[in-house]
């Protein structure tokens, strides 16, 4: 009884068709695909063959980039660099689930994920970014921030959590104190996860009716709907006014979050020359279409 690739095998060998040696070819591709261990497991569910084939792809893809996001730890330790990537967008856009993937592999020794709780009354007395600066990078390690000084930009002014002196006053320093950051020899990526409101909408009720994630929501979160075009025109303003040569704004399209999470470790695997990197065995141009730098809009000054 002949298999599935002895068939395969045979239509390679006689067909002459360019097009139909494209669909034999991408079946072989598809077979391959479904028959390592991922691939059979999850055919044991009731997945859809596209979809099981896109999901173990995007998990092959995945330790392929994770592998060199290890090269480029052990290159950031041996070197004493300084590392400091932002997570930034709105409620549910993946920022989470991206700094998982990138931190997954990683030597926990060597790298901090920062997510803040709201500041203490001691903390609302100090300067804004003092309770920040304590959690940069040190030489060798590289920090994530799961949401960073931003919040003043965005989430304090839509709900009233600052006064419109603190917001004005944030959005002068925070470039200087960026450029004093990279001036210093910190690498700083600023990314932007980007959803749309559909989007943000489906995920909200996805959190709501899985228990494992209903930690996940917050009562900001409740609001984030209803304060969508308030969020809109401080996002604008923030890219407007933050967004530097030395410090830009990249911004994920993240509608679609497997494309968010590998395209933005490749924007940061493209970014910085590691060790061992015209070794890696898969590409590492991060796709424009997912992952581009903000493109600065005209806005009247204050």
């Amino acid at each position: 009884m002949k298999t599935i690739f002895q068939d395969l095998e045979y239509l390679e060998k006689h067909i002459t068709d360019d097009e139909a040696k494209k669909v034999v070819d991408e079946l072989r591709q598809n077979f391959n695909v479904l028959r390592t261990k991922s691939g059979l497991k999850q055919l044991l569910t009731k997945k859809k063959l596209a979809k099981i084939v896109r999901n173990v792809k995007y998990e092959q893809e995945l330790v392929h980039l994770q592998v060199e996001l290890i090269k480029l730890q052990n290159w950031v330790y041996e070197n004493n660099k300084r590392v400091m990537i932002i997570f930034e967008g709105r409620d549910a856009a993946g920022k989470g689930g991206a700094i998982k993937r990138f931190a997954q592999y990683l030597n926990p020794r060597k790298f901090r994920v920062v997510a803040l709780q709201k500041p203490t009354e001691v903390e609302m007395g100090q300067f804004y970014f003092q309770r920040y600066f304590q959690h940069l990078p040190n030489a060798g390690e590289i920090v994530f921030f799961d949401r960073s000084w931003y919040n003043r930009a965005i989430v304090e002014p839509v709900f009233d959590f600052c006064t419109p002196e603190q917001y004005k006053r944030f959005m002068k320093e925070v470039p200087e104190i960026e450029h004093a950051l990279v001036d210093d020899g910190i690498v700083l990526v600023k990314f932007w996860f980007s959803i749309s409101k559909e989007n943000q909408q489906k995920r909200f009720k996805e959190r709501m009716g899985n228990p494992l994630k209903h930690w996940k929501l917050s009562p900001i979160d409740e609001k984030a709907q209803e304060t969508w075009d308030d969020v809109t025109y401080y996002k604008e303003e923030m890219f407007s006014r933050t967004h530097t040569g030395f410090a830009p704004w990249i911004i994920v399209d993240s509608n679609d979050k497997k494309h968010a999470r590998l395209e933005s470790i490749r924007y940061i695997l493209s970014k910085i020359d590691y060790d061992g990197k015209e070794d890696a065995k898969i590409n590492l141009h991060h796709d424009p279409s997912i992952v581009e730098r903000y493109h600065r809009k005209i806005h009247d000054k204050d």
